[in-house]
């Protein structure tokens, strides 16, 4: 039998290699796609995110976890889907138009795969329309707008009065971040939420759903 400690702790420790190697052991072994992702990755990556919180892990531990885990869920999608297994959410993620900066947007996405949501990385420089497209094409119930320079922070409330306009406003809840980014400017563009690092925008979105 596969040892599944193990995975949890290949997330853990950013192992994609030894991540893959237990995932496919384990299921060669007859376990549970859903399983796997439940009670080992995904508290792996709750770790990964509190370790993150205390400073014992910086961003480039953050990026080889959220690696391991990716390697893992590409085994694990197709087993899911054929088990009609639902995310804990539907993302659609991206730097709003203008700005073409995406480190901290691509962390997020990370994360929230980490956490068990099914995530659309739409990149950076997306113009309002590609947001509206895209959640009506995933049937989405979160939106995730990264802006990381002052002058493209406008395009967060023009995106959102977009989403007012083509009626989709009211499926989805909108969560804000980037380094310029604050509470108070979150609130003041109508989105329901804001985080200043990827961690707390995980817990945020799991409030949502």
């Amino acid at each position: 039998m596969a040892d599944l400690q193990k995975l949890y702790d290949a997330v853990l420790n950013g192992d994609q290699k030894t991540a893959i190697a237990v995932t496919n052991e384990a299921l060669a072994d007859g376990a549970n796609a859903l399983d796997l992702i439940t009670n080992y990755m995904v508290p792996a990556m709750d770790e990964v995110g509190r370790l993150f919180e205390c400073e014992d892990y910086f961003v480039p531990e953050l990026l080889l976890s959220a690696r391991a885990m990716k390697g893992s869920l590409e085994i694990l999608r197709p087993l899911l889907a054929a088990q009609g297994a639902q995310p804990a959410g539907r993302v659609v993620i991206g730097t709003v138009k203008g700005d073409l900066h995406d480190i901290g947007k691509n962390l997020v996405a990370s994360m929230l795969e980490g956490g068990g949501f099914e995530v659309m990385d739409l990149g950076a420089d997306v113009a309002p329309e590609k947001f509206i497209a895209a959640i009506k094409e995933r049937g989405a119930n979160i939106v995730c707008l990264s802006a990381l320079l002052t002058v493209t922070m406008p395009s967060m409330r023009t995106t959102i009065e977009a989403l007012k306009q083509a009626g989709v406003r009211d499926q989805v809840k909108v969560l804000v971040g980037g380094a310029p980014v604050t509470a108070q400017f979150a609130t003041e563009i109508g989105a329901d939420g804001y985080s200043d690092n990827a961690n707390g925008a995980v817990a945020l979105a799991r409030t949502f759903v």
